[in-house]
């Protein structure tokens, strides 16, 4: 997803996320974007410019989108391009004032087209996407890394030429002087979008989305591919909303998908791998008096099947949420829900076993990793109108089985781990004010925290630190 040419981004919390994902244990960032035209621009064409500079990586970007037409065929044509230089760090830092290798340059760019009707639009667009940026940080040392049951071993045994997996660990006459590796990334995207109003009895709007991608991206030393990732995915949505009913309304449907992912080259820490995913979801909401009622209820069937050594490992997943809204008084709600959720183990977690240097990890899967289960309860009171507005969530998670990488070892700055489960329990508190100081200026203080830690007091590692900000806006005549 690209940001700078969203339409809307939306955090979505209980029941509402469910439809979207079983393994959205917190919640979900739905990214809109227009791509795909659901309607002829209001004068027959309209459009957009943002440009944004930052001075932490010298950086500047800029977006750009055009819709033109007054149907029944509508146009849009989007781009965007960043370039980032390495970022500055704070005092501390060994390695100078400026992270070497993190910068960022990349393009993207789309073209869809729509036809219009009055009773509802069918589109395509295709994106294309082309990245290169460094990855800070990578080090040859421990290149020669293995594991000998749970320690890890640098180095060749004895001065041999291989070790005892058959595989050459003497890396002495490699050149290694090449600087900082740098991803070259490569993606394009077909998206077939289509909505239709009225499409029999009982239903108000019938829904298709699928979406084909192409992604690939080298890892390139000196010049030369190191290893390259591939991925090659489809997704497909149908899903049909009704009708009120006895005050319901609700929107229920299917969603299928493929992913194809290979890693080939020095690198290659997981071995050729296809998932293929099948859910069925429902939503249903009532509202009563000063009150919203939402329930979701989702199921998953999940395939990974390992192609090299033809490992095929199955996980199936019910998820359910109910949550309430209440608007206690003009301005203000309060908001709660209570999820069960779970998530199926990804390829990496099951089949993952070799060395994996953007991290500077030794990563060992596991394949008989079982789906997280995890109870979630959300807490939210906002304030909507006035000169002060806010918002704040508080959150308490319950995850039995978690999959994470746990560290059995570490030599020469190489971490060796294992993916593993266990209890772990996550409590979270974030919000945001806002005071509009005039007419047309207004400041926000922001930030969230959370706290994670394993059922039985260990630390979990990956842990988003705790943050706080302060946001001016201010707008002038719309």
């Amino acid at each position: 997803s690209e940001p700078m040419l969203a339409r809307q981004i939306e955090v979505l919390r209980g029941p509402s996320a469910l439809i979207h994902g079983g393994g959205a244990v917190g919640g979900v960032v739905n990214v809109l974007d227009g791509k795909v035209p659901t309607a002829a621009p209001a004068k027959g064409l309209e459009g957009s410019v943002e440009l944004r500079a930052n001075s932490a990586a010298r950086g500047k970007a800029g977006a750009a989108q055009v819709t033109v037409g007054n149907g029944p065929l509508v146009l849009h044509v989007e781009g965007v391009g960043r370039d980032d230089g390495d970022y500055a760090v704070g005092s501390g830092w060994s390695g100078g004032k400026r992270v070497e290798g993190s910068f960022n340059r990349t393009s993207t760019g789309s073209v869809g087209l729509s036809w219009v009707g009055s009773r509802g639009y069918l589109g395509v667009a295709y994106t294309q996407q082309r990245a290169r940026y460094g990855l800070p940080g990578h080090e040859h040392t421990g290149e020669d890394c293995h594991p000998h049951g749970t320690h890890l071993h640098c180095g060749s045994h004895d001065d041999h030429d291989h070790g005892e997996d058959g595989h050459d660990h003497d890396h002495d006459d490699h050149d290694h002087d090449h600087g900082v590796p740098v991803v070259d990334l490569r993606s394009g995207r077909w998206d077939v979008r289509g909505e239709l109003r009225d499409p029999f009895a009982g239903f108000e709007r019938l829904r298709l989305r699928l979406g084909v991608t192409d992604y690939k991206h080298d890892e390139k030393e000196g010049g030369e591919v190191a290893t390259t990732f591939r991925n090659k995915g489809f997704n497909g949505r149908l899903e049909l909303e009704h009708k009120p009913v006895l005050g319901l309304r609700g929107v229920f449907g299917i969603s299928t998908g493929e992913r194809k992912f290979s890693a080939l080259g020095e690198e290659a820490y997981v071995q050729p791998t296809r998932t293929r995913r099948t859910s069925l979801f429902w939503l249903e909401t009532l509202k009563w008096n000063d009150w919203q009622f939402e329930g979701a209820l989702r199921h998953e069937r999940q395939e990974v099947r390992a192609d090299e050594s033809d490992v095929v490992r199955k996980h199936n997943g019910t998820s359910a949420s109910l949550g309430a809204t209440w608007r206690f008084t003009p301005g203000y709600q309060l908001a709660a829900s209570f999820t069960h959720a779970q998530r199926m183990p990804t390829a990496e977690e099951l089949f993952a076993r070799g060395l994996h240097m953007a991290t500077r990890t030794y990563e060992i899967g596991s394949d008989t990793l079982r789906a997280e289960r995890s109870n979630n309860l959300d807490i939210g009171l906002s304030k909507t109108s006035g000169d002060t507005t806010f918002g704040v969530n508080a959150y308490h998670n319950r995850i039995g089985g978690y999959v994470y990488g746990k560290t059995l070892d570490e030599l020469e700055g190489v971490q060796l781990l294992q993916y593993t489960q266990a209890s772990a329990r996550f409590t979270g508190l974030e919000g945001q004010v806002r005071q509009r100081i005039t007419r047309n200026l207004g400041v926000t203080l922001f930030g969230d925290v959370v706290h994670a830690r394993l059922a039985n007091g260990g630390r979990l590692p990956r842990v988003a630190p705790a943050r706080a900000g302060v946001r001016l806006d201010a707008q002038w005549q719309g």
